[in-house]
This record gives C-alpha cells, sequence and structure tokens, in this order.
C-alpha cells in the first residue's frame, strides 16, 4: 500500500493544484473584465470631454480654455492614480493566470498607464499645470523684428526666401528668443517629471517614457548609434553640397555659412538647393482637395474628418500641425494653418495619414485598444503618405503636372526626397540625445550640450560667443517629452511599409516613385494589416504579421542611403 500511495499522492495534489489553477484563473479573468468595465465607465465620458477641451483651446488661444483643459486633463489623469486600482492590476499580472490574449493585451496596456500615473496627486496636478502654462507660451508667442511681429510661418517664409544675411539672423533670433520665455520653466518641468519616475523606480522620465511605451531604452540607443553609422557619410557629402550651394546664393563664403543660413529654424528640413521649386506646383492649388481626392483613390475615406478639423491660420491658434481622436469611436480632427505651399502639402498629407489610422481601427475592439499599435507606427503611416508631395509619380497621378514633367524633375525630386530623409535624420539624432543627457542630467550646462550635438550631428557652425537656451524653442521638448525618436522609427517602418506594397500589391520593382493613387487594393492591405488591428498587438509583432519581417533599417538604407 506504501508504495502506491507514494505514486497517488502527487497525482491527486496536481489534480487539486489543477482545480484551483482554473479557479484562479477564472477569478482573475473576471475581476480583471468587472476592472474594464467599470474604468471605461469613467474613462470613454472624461476623456471625450478632455480632448474636446484640449482641441478648442489649441483653436482660441485662451486663457480659460486652457484653464478648462487643464481642469479636464487633470482629472483623467487622476482615475489612473489610484492605488487601489493599480494593485488589483498589479495582483492579476503577477498571478500569470490570464490566458485570453484580448484581456492579456489590455492588462499589460492598462497596466502601463497606471504605472505611469502611481504619484502623489499634487505632484501629478502641478507637472500638468507646467506644461499647461508651458504650451500657452509657445502658442500665444510671436518672434518680433523690428518692431514687427511674425508667425512661425512668417518665420520660416523668409528664412526659405531672403538673402540678405543680417535679415535672416534677425528673423533666426528673433524666433530663438522664445528660448528664454520657456527654458527655466522646461528645466523645472523636466526636474518635476524625473522626480515622479523616479518615485515609480526608474532611472529617469525618459528611461521611464520608453519603458512605459513598451520600448528598451537600450536597444533603442543601439539602433541610433547605427543609423548615425549608416547615414554619417552620406549626409556629410550632402552637407557639402547644401554648403557650396547656400555660399553661392547668398555670395558669402562656406566658412560665413551660419544656422540662420539653411532655410528652416532648426534644419529639420532640407534647403532648397536643387534647381527644382516644388512650391511652385501648389502655390495655385487646393491643399485640402488634393488631400480628400488622394486618399478617396485608395479607398480611404477623410470626408468627415475634413469637415470636423480646422485647417486655416486664425489669431490665438496653435501654429502648428496634429491629429487627434476625439473619443475612440470615430471623431477624429486634424489641426492645420494651410498655405498653399509643399511643406503644408506633406503636412496634409502626413496629418492625415495619423487621421485614417485612427478612423479606421478597429470599433469592435476594447476601448483600451482602439489605439495604434505604438506611437511610432502611426507617425510611419503619416510619413508613408507625407513623403508623396516630393514624388512626381503622385504629382502626375494628382494632375499636377504632366508625363513629360514627370521625366524632367523625376531625379532632382528623388535627390530633394533623399536630402530630406538625411536631413532630418540627422536632426532626429540630436533630438533624441539631447533629451536622453538632459534627462539624466538637467543640471548640466544645456545650452552648450545643445550646440556640441548639434555641430555633431547636424555638423552647423556654432555662432560665436552664443551661450543662449535655444534648444527650449523647439515645442516637442516641453510638450511631446521623449517622444522625437518615434519619428525616426516611423521613417523606417514607412520605408519597409512602401517595401512591401511595392513589392507585394503593386507588383514593381520600382521602390523609388510609387504613390499607390486609386490603388484600393494597397489601401485594404493597410486596413486589415495595420490599422484594424489597433493596440491587440505588441508593435512588432504587427509589423511582422503586416510584412512579413520585424521592424529593419534594410529598406531605409536602400530607398535613401544607398544611391
Amino acid at each position: 500500500m506504501k508504495p502506491k500511495s507514494i505514486i497517488l499522492l502527487p497525482l491527486i495534489s496536481l489534480a487539486l493544484l489543477a482545480g484551483g489553477c482554473g479557479n484562479k484563473s477564472e477569478k482573475m479573468e473576471k475581476a480583471l473584465k468587472t476592472f474594464i468595465a467599470n474604468w471605461e465607465a469613467k474613462v470613454k465620458p472624461l476623456q471625450k470631454e478632455a480632448y474636446i477641451a484640449y482641441w478648442n483651446a489649441s483653436l482660441s488661444g485662451k486663457d480659460e480654455d486652457y484653464t478648462r483643459s487643464e481642469q479636464l486633463q487633470l482629472q483623467l489623469n487622476s482615475i489612473y492614480t489610484s492605488k487601489e486600482d493599480f494593485a488589483l492590476l498589479k495582483k492579476i499580472k503577477e498571478s500569470n493566470s490570464i490566458s485570453d490574449s484580448l484581456l492579456k493585451r489590455q492588462l499589460d496596456v492598462l497596466y502601463n498607464q497606471y504605472l505611469g500615473n502611481q504619484i502623489d496627486t499634487a505632484l501629478l496636478a502641478r507637472k500638468i499645470k507646467m506644461e499647461v502654462e508651458i504650451e500657452k507660451k509657445y502658442s500665444n508667442f510671436r518672434a518680433e523684428v523690428d518692431s514687427t511681429l511674425l508667425s512661425d510661418n512668417d518665420v520660416e517664409d523668409i528664412l526659405k526666401t531672403s538673402t540678405n544675411s543680417k535679415e535672416l539672423r534677425a528673423a533666426w533670433e528673433g524666433h530663438k528668443k522664445l528660448g528664454t520665455v520657456v527654458s527655466a520653466d522646461i528645466i523645472e518641468l523636466v526636474k518635476v517629471r524625473n522626480q515622479i519616475a523616479k518615485q515609480l523606480g526608474f532611472k529617469n522620465f525618459h528611461a521611464m517614457s520608453l519603458e512605459l511605451s513598451e520600448q528598451n531604452p537600450e536597444e533603442i540607443s543601439t539602433l541610433f548609434d547605427e543609423l548615425d553609422n549608416l547615414t554619417r557619410d552620406a549626409f556629410a557629402g550632402l552637407k557639402d553640397e547644401i554648403d557650396t550651394y547656400l555660399a553661392s546664393r547668398l555670395s558669402i563664403t562656406k566658412d560665413k555659412l551660419m544656422p540662420w543660413h539653411y532655410q528652416n529654424r532648426f534644419f529639420q528640413e532640407a534647403p532648397a538647393i536643387y534647381s527644382i521649386d516644388l512650391d511652385k506646383y501648389y502655390k495655385d492649388q487646393n491643399i485640402e482637395q488634393l488631400t480628400t481626392d488622394y486618399y478617396t483613390s485608395i479607398g480611404l475615406d477623410i470626408k468627415d474628418m475634413i469637415a470636423n478639423s480646422d485647417l486655416y491660420e486664425k489669431p490665438g491658434k496653435n501654429q502648428h500641425a496634429y491629429c487627434i481622436d476625439i473619443d475612440n469611436e470615430g471623431d477624429v480632427r486634424v489641426l492645420c494653418n494651410i498655405k498653399p505651399n509643399y511643406n503644408w502639402m506633406n503636412t496634409m498629407m502626413h496629418e492625415f495619414g495619423h487621421g485614417v489610422y485612427d478612423k479606421y481601427i478597429d470599433r469592435n475592439l476594447p476601448f483600451s485598444l482602439r489605439n495604434p499599435s505604438h506611437t511610432f507606427t502611426t507617425e510611419a503611416i503619416a510619413m508613408l503618405f507625407g513623403r508623396m508631395g516630393a514624388n512626381p509619380q503622385w504629382m502626375t497621378d494628382m494632375n499636377l503636372i504632366d508625363s513629360s514633367e514627370k521625366v524632367r524633375i523625376a531625379e532632382k525630386s528623388y535627390k530633394v526626397l533623399r536630402l530630406e530623409q538625411l536631413t532630418f535624420s540627422r536632426w532626429a539624432q540630436v533630438m533624441y540625445r539631447f533629451e536622453k543627457a538632459m534627462y539624466e542630467n538637467p543640471d548640466q550646462d544645456l545650452n552648450k550640450l545643445w550646440w556640441d550635438l548639434v555641430e555633431k550631428y547636424q555638423m552647423l557652425k556654432r555662432p560665436e560667443g552664443r551661450n543662449e537656451p535655444d534648444w527650449a524653442s523647439k515645442i516637442h521638448i516641453a510638450t511631446f517629452p521623449c517622444y522625437y525618436h518615434n519619428y525616426l522609427l516611423g521613417e523606417l517602418l514607412a520605408s519597409q511599409l512602401n517595401h512591401y506594397i511595392t513589392a507585394n500589391i503593386v507588383k514593381s520593382e520600382d521602390f523609388r516613385y510609387q504613390s499607390f493613387f486609386g490603388n484600393q487594393e494597397a489601401g485594404r492591405y493597410l486596413v486589415d494589416k495595420v490599422f484594424i488591428p489597433g493596440a491587440s498587438l505588441y508593435w512588432n509583432d504587427m509589423i511582422e504579421k503586416a510584412t512579413g519581417e520585424k521592424l529593419t533599417a534594410r529598406y531605409y538604407a536602400d530607398q535613401f542611403v544607398n544611391e
């Protein structure tokens, strides 16, 4: 009997344990479902109200609208500060007993949202108030040059068109005065963000931001090092081309070229060095209609979004551009400040790329998963379409040019796009490395750090004796922190998607000049493989399912680095 009991007891124990696990799993799944239902009931109406308030503040620039936006944002964020809710989520997560894949994904998403907000409510309120006040200063700032107030568009126009170095410098420095208005506030905000991150067990806010968005900080840094090595020599060659052209245009020697000579406030966009003026193709065009017509041609209807959007300049209005999904149920809006030029054609195509992603996410998904797979995957779609403005095939398809003009400008338009890509890639290096270093030590000499990075990665000359917080004139550093690297990851994925669609749907080996105009199969592919899954898939799993491989820099290099 003894030997038999020795054999049976473990079997009985295993059976009881299995039954216990089953009961535990059912209990945890039930608890999670109840939690999610209660969470949705609180978040859905408040998120809609908060996002509408943010939208209204962006349009008006009024103090009362920003105050309301701040209050609602605080209420929304406060939901995620609940210690009891987080404790329950943590208990469920640590039980490892959720087997349903969709429930498990919701748990991961909600856990990260709550973890990032497990801080003192007074500290959270302070952070939000500081962010709102800083954004208000950005929205209301206008550069003053010779007693004239200039919008960002005005400054950009001067930098692009003037050949007078004195006028260029005045416009550039006028804009940079924004840095002195907000820099002290930003440094204080960085310290508050770091305080929050350390309370939650992270090294700093930068590291926390990446980890909570399901990115490994070391992997991102490694990728940026690889991209630096990949683009450095190609960019150096292009930079010499830029300098040769600009020196001739401005009638100065190359050694006299300064940051205000590069036709952009930050040299984040490529100067117009090739004898092709893309602006002329758009100066008499209806940018709004072109955008609508293109997306309609690939089976993506944006008319409802256009109707809900605000696309033209107004006093007090936010001067930038963004897309917002108000309610995760179809109310998607775009803010722009359209002018009939190439830049705003690019921007409209870009922002409505975000828009179609948001619109076509499966509305049957749980509310918490009705978002893009990752912030950079929606950037990828925006960039894929934003590139079209310089594409001669797209311009031909949109009846902006004829076939002979397409042939005439094809090579130069590709050079423009390549220059834009590599110029932006080097600028993204500056932004990523500056923010990373700033959050590691906000008390260091940030003015020097900024120019050290600009000199190294953008190969620009530091103005002699300049010691101003020029870094702070870039709005993203304050209001979209630790985000910029996602733009470059988005470019990599845009090239990967372009390659896949071209090879497998268009069935062409021409990876440079594809517009997909009228190809509803291409639109359907994006809807089915990228948009519909929303956040139900981890970002690299979605990419692998959509393209057959995980995110890679190979196709970006093929498209823009290797001529």
